[in-house]
């Protein structure tokens, strides 16, 4: 899995972070666990792929916020029975 965060400015209220995961779902069919956060001004994603940055800036430009950033790590879901 691969976590994808992206950095928004302008977020304001709910209906803003609703506004933000539907754009992302609509651009990214196979996204998982789509959140948004006007308090951390981000939005965090979950896909079996990496996503192109440039491809989801423009979705957020687009919806009249403006993209400050879009990092994507490696995530492994942390379970009660993980090992390590």
């Amino acid at each position: 899995m691969i976590k994808t965060t992206v950095k928004i400015e302008g977020m304001m209220c709910g209906m803003c972070e609703a506004h933000i995961c539907d754009a992302i779902r609509n651009a990214v069919p196979a996204a998982k666990k789509v959140s948004a956060s006007k308090g951390k001004k981000e939005a965090i994603f979950l896909t079996e792929d990496s996503v192109d940055p440039e491809h989801i800036r423009s979705v957020i430009d687009a919806t009249g916020y403006t993209c400050l950033g879009v990092e994507s790590a490696p995530y492994e879901k942390k379970g009660l029975f993980s090992r390590k």
